[in-house]
Parts: structure tokens; sequence; C-alpha cells
């Protein structure tokens, strides 16, 4: 490996072993015909200096607890971080490398996760990286003072990220980076690609912003005007910033977009599109590269490659967590359970006596007050899961009995106030989880899910786990009004794929809820929730073990004449209905649907246990937007629901104004009964 010298006996000048990126970077892109060359071949000299001489990490066991993380949240500039983990030594062959972008390939143009080859995260979505890093900084501060003892600093590694002008512009850095300024996360350190440069050109006429001053109001410490194609510069640059324990460092790097391209370089014209033969061939000769495309020189492979010290770091490591085990045996038990994401031994016994705790009660309560319940019983049990609000923790309830505020002074707790951050809240839970040892959660109100929308597809899109509490459900929380009262979101929510949506009608589907998403390992969680009282529905034990099917049948026994289908506070709504049909000589069938995407999960004979193929007549009932429901009523069905706008006014005359009382229910089916 290189040293900060520019060169040794035997070492190729650190030049040369940035040219290795910008020579794959370009090259790659071009044989695609598509990407981002310029970043790459801007940042190369601080990704040589970064992985050289700072990053701790073992592309031998690429998931070794310890190391150090980075993020690209420039994601568009992926063929830099393949490059090196080509060049490193992770499992990514030239191969992979040549077929940059190709159906199949490990080498995406924005990559998500794959740690086997030493990709933590990238965003495509600009800002969600620096946010995902925030997350993972505050997971290392966290666990350290959760787990390490004087002399066994078995978590102790840095958060490095690279980002660009864009995710400077991006809203979601302001929300994020105020928040690690205020919380103290020093060992978060980002290197910030200033090129003056983004698509459209020269930034100065929309991005004028002095930078370097926001992150001082943040709380930051920054270290201005580096010299990004300067390795001394960027090597003395970072280790000031790793000498600040206290303070998130931003390492203002100024760089050339495209170096090395004589002709196109500091032009946005080499930022998402291929050079060009010719312009690479000036590119080989201004570099002084003469290997062929995707050849490495022998001498160059071998200054980068970094498995043998990834050998030593981790040895040495492991060396201190030997003794840790030895010292601290139970801890080191809990750090490595949390760790491989198991959850304690007794948890299904547990949950099982949460779930009849809640059968047992039955406890007419708002479903936001029966999450809090579920919470209450279930964090004492998982001190893993981490979690709070977007400054509504009195209207969600996510601060259970157990909860200890996180602080930059206290890390040793598991509640985090987000402020007024939605989006920042979802990313920073991405980053959480994406770190390991923790089960996040948070809350808001379910209209702004809309704000946090794009880290919530990113979570789905990742398979990551990550539990979303959002309340105040629908026109039910009255006054507020249209701004406030959900309409298309709980459909909005299950229109994304890999995204698990509960509505639980009372306490006990509340508690499944929960269970199945601490349960659930491979993707986000929403649970919508009520903020008016809901009764508690009676079931057989065989109904409660259903629940966990995501739809079920609560109602009704035989061939039924027609079947009401509802969720969450609509559900006691299609109670009352069946009654009043019954008692007109109907047979009602009402069939609970908590999760309509866990049913259509459920095997064909399952859901046509459910509901019956033969059985046409279907209305389904939710105070929310009609349209996927006709996957379920089929076109011969009926959907009460809601496809406009709410008003202002108390709860009750905004069901009954929007046809949702047991009465109206009872008239629509009276009239498809004939």
């Amino acid at each position: 490996m290189a040293t900060q010298e520019q060169s040794g006996a035997g070492i190729p000048a650190r030049r040369n072993l940035a040219n290795a990126i910008r020579a794959l970077a370009m090259d790659a892109v071009q044989q695609a015909n598509s990407g981002h060359p310029g970043m790459p071949m801007g940042m190369a000299d601080i990704a040589e200096v970064l992985w050289n001489d700072f990053i701790k990490h073992n592309p031998g066991n690429p998931r070794w607890p310890n190391r150090d993380r980075f993020v690209l949240s420039n994601g568009h500039g992926s063929m830099l971080l393949y490059a090196v983990a080509h060049l490193t030594g992770y499992p990514l062959g030239m191969e992979e490398i040549r077929n940059f972008r190709q159906l199949g390939s490990r080498t995406a143009g924005h990559p998500e996760r794959d740690l086997d080859i030493g990709i933590e995260t990238t965003t495509g979505p600009l800002g969600q990286g620096i946010a995902n890093a925030v997350g993972m900084a505050l997971a290392e501060k966290i666990l350290a003072a959760r787990f390490n003892r004087p002399d066994f600093p078995i978590v102790d590694h840095h958060t490095y990220v690279f980002l660009g002008d864009g995710c400077m512009m991006e809203g979601i850095s302001h929300e994020v980076c105020s928040l690690a300024g205020t919380l103290g996360l020093g060992k978060l350190i980002c290197l910030y690609d200033d090129n003056g440069i983004s698509i459209d050109g020269e930034v100065g006429g929309w991005f004028s912003d002095d930078t370097p001053a926001r992150f001082r109001a943040y709380g930051w410490q920054v270290i201005p005007d580096v010299d990004g194609h300067d390795p001394a510069a960027i090597h003395e640059a970072i280790s000031a910033a790793r000498k600040n324990p206290d303070q998130p460092a931003l390492i203002c790097c100024k760089t050339i977009i495209g170096y090395g391209a004589p002709n196109l370089q500091g032009s946005e014209a080499t930022h998402g599109a291929p050079l060009g033969a010719e312009e690479i061939a000036a590119a080989r000769r201004a570099l002084n590269w003469s290997a062929p495309p995707f050849e490495i020189p022998q001498d160059i492979a071998a200054a980068w490659d970094a498995r043998e010290a990834g050998i030593r770091h981790e040895r040495e490591w492991q060396a201190v967590m030997d003794a840790y085990s030895k010292a601290w045996p139970d801890l080191a038990e809990e750090y490595r359970r949390r760790l491989n994401e198991d959850l304690p031994q007794d948890w299904a016994a547990h949950a099982d006596a949460a779930i009849q705790a809640a059968v047992d009660e039955a406890a007419s309560v708002a479903t936001r007050k029966a999450s809090l319940g579920a919470l209450n019983a279930l964090a004492g049990k998982l001190p893993e899961l981490i979690g709070g609000s977007a400054d509504l923790t009195g209207s969600n309830l996510t601060r259970h009995s157990a909860s200890v505020p996180v602080s930059a002074e206290a890390a040793d707790g598991n509640y985090l106030f987000f402020g007024v951050r939605e989006f920042g809240m979802a990313a920073i839970l991405n980053g959480l989880r994406l770190h390991g040892g923790f089960i996040p959660y948070g809350g808001t109100f379910l209209t702004f899910a809309d704000y946090a929308r794009n880290a919530l597809r990113m979570a789905a899109l990742i398979e990551l786990q990550n539990i979303l509490v959002f309340t105040h459900d629908s026109i039910g929380l009255g006054e507020d009004g249209p701004t406030h009262q959900p309409i298309e979101h709980v459909a909005s929510l299950q229109l994304m794929p890999n995204m698990c949506v509960w509505r639980p009608c009372d306490a006990v589907e509340t508690m499944v809820a929960w269970r199945d998403a601490i349960e659930r390992r491979d993707g986000p969680t929403s649970l919508i929730l009520t903020r008016q009282s809901l009764p508690h529905q009676q079931r057989t034990a065989e109904q409660v073990a259903q629940i966990g099917c995501g739809g079920y049948v609560l109602h009704g026994s035989g061939d039924p004449d027609l079947i009401l289908m509802a969720t969450g506070s609509e559900v006691a709504t299609a109670m009352d209905a069946a009654k009043l049909l019954e008692s007109a000589g109907h047979s009602i069938r009402v069939v609970s649907m908590p999760s309509v995407s866990l049913f259509l999960q459920q095997d064909a004979a399952y859901r046509e246990a459910v509901l019956p193929c033969a059985v046409t007549r279907r209305i389904a009932v939710e105070a929310g937007a009609t349209g996927l429901w006709y996957r379920l009523t089929g076109f011969e069905g009926k959907v009460i629901g809601m496809d406009c706008f709410g008003e202002s006014a108390p709860a009750a005359q905004l069901f009954e104004k929007y046809g949702f009382t047991a009465e109206q229910v009872a008239e629509v089916a009276a009239q498809m009964l004939g």
C-alpha cells in the first residue's frame, strides 16, 4: 500500500495509483456507452488517499463488524467505488468491470448495497447517502457507548462519505447534517467534491451558498479549500478531521470534474456521458497511462492490494474481542446476538404472551395507543429496538416506558428526537439498519409519509427492515382538516414493492402487526394507526392465529350471501352493518384485512377459504382511496371509500358525510342483495 509520501522504493507515485481509477472509470463508461466518468476522475486522488492511508477494512471478510463504513452519496459516480473494490482485492473481477451497467452484472449504474464486494450503500437519489451515513455514525456511537469498556474498544470505527453539489442542494442534507452536529457525531467524516459543476453547468447561477459557513453553523468541524488533487493536502485534512472526536467533519475538496480529460475536464460534458474514443486517447496521453483498457499494471495492482492489511486489521481487533469475551462474557454474547440479527431465545414465547394479554384485556383503544402498548410489552425484550418521532412524540406515542433519549453527551440510549425532519428520519433509520445492531422505527402523521417517501422506497428496494409508525390515518382525525387527512396514502404505500402495510382494527391486531414488523428482516413495514378509539373485536384462538396471514374471517360462518371486508376503523363499522343485515335475514361474512399485502402472499387455498370465488357480492370499506380494492372485490363488487379530499369538522360528522356509518354501509349492501 502507498504511504503518505508521493512514492517510495518499488511503490508507484500516488498519481499513478489514482489514475488506475480514472482509467477503469472512463473505459467502463465508454464500453457501456452509459455512465458518469466525471466524478470518479475528479475524486480519484481523494479516493486513493482515503483507501490507502485511512480506511480500515478487510476485503477477505467484508462483513467484519469493526470495519470503517464508506458511503458514496453521489452514487452516480459508482465506477469509482467499483474500481476501488476491484483494486483493493474484493471479489469483483475485471469481467464485472467490463460489464458495467449490463443486465445481470454486479456493477450497476447506481448500486444500492452489496456487502460482499464492499458496497455498504450508495444512493442514486442524491442526499440520501449522507443521511444513511449519519445513521451509520449514530449506530457506531450508540453501540460504543453500550458495549465498550476501558481497554476494550470493540466498537471503534469511522464513517466516511463522498458527496457533491447535488447532495448539498437536496434539502435532506440540511435535515440530517443539522442533527449530526447536534448529536456530536465525531466519527463522521465527509469529503465534499467541490467542483462547481452540476448537470446544467456551472452551479453559481443556482447554488451560491457559503457551504463552509452553513456547516459551521450546524456545529461541524469544517476544513475548507483543500486541493483535491494534492495527496499531501488531502492526507493532512483527513488526519485533522480524525483528531476531533466531538464534531462531524466536512472537508471541502476543490476538484476538477473529469480530471485528466484535456479537452473536457472542468465541464458538465464529463458528468453523465462517455468521453468518446478520441478524448479517452488524449486522456491516456495526458495522464501518462499506457496500459490497454481494463488492464492494470502489476506494480500498481500490488500497491493497491489491501488484503494482507485487512487480515492484520481484523486480527488486531479479534485479539481485543477475545479478551473482551473473557472479561465481559454476557456483554460479548449480547453484542454478537445483535450483530447476527438473532432475536432473543425466548422471543416467540414473549410475543405470544403479549398478544394473549391484548386478547384478555379486550380494551377499546385508539390503535396509536395500542401501538404504545405493544412497544411497552415488547421493547424491554429487545435492546436493539431504537426509534423516535419527527417532533410528534406525544401524538405518535412512540416513546415507550423503557425509552432513554440519545444525546451528544449520553449516547447509551434508544430514543431519538428527530425534530421536524420526516425525510431525514426515515433515511437515518435506514442507516442505523445498514450499520447493523439495531431494529429501527420512526413515527409521524400518515399524511407526512409523502415527505419521507423516497427513503421508504430505498428501504424497500434494498430490503431493509425499517418500521414506520404512521398515525392519524384518515378523516377520523377530524378538525385539522384536509391537509392532515390522508386519503391516498395507504394505497400509495401498498403500491410500493416490498413494503408491508398494516392497518389494524384494534389492540390485538396492532400487537400482531408489531410482532410481524419486528420479525420481518427483508423489508420495511408501515403501521397505519388511528387517532380515535376503536372497539375490541372478539376472536377465537384460531382467528388470532390467522391475523398474521393479513386477512381472515372475523365474523360469519357457512356460505355467505355477501362479504364485507374492511381495515382499521372501518372494521367496527362493517361488524355493525353485518348485524343490521343479519337482522333482515341475510347471511353476512365480515373479513378483517389488516394487511392486504400479506393476504395476497398467502396460497390460493387460504385466499379461497377467506374470499370464496363463488361469492361475488363483495363490499370493501376503507376511509381512503378505492382503486386497489377492486383486486379483492372484483368489478362486480363495490368499494365504499374516498376519492376526494376531506374537510375540517368533527370526525363523527365526517364519517357520516362520506358514507362510513353502519347504516350507510348496510344500505349499499341491501341494494346489492336486491
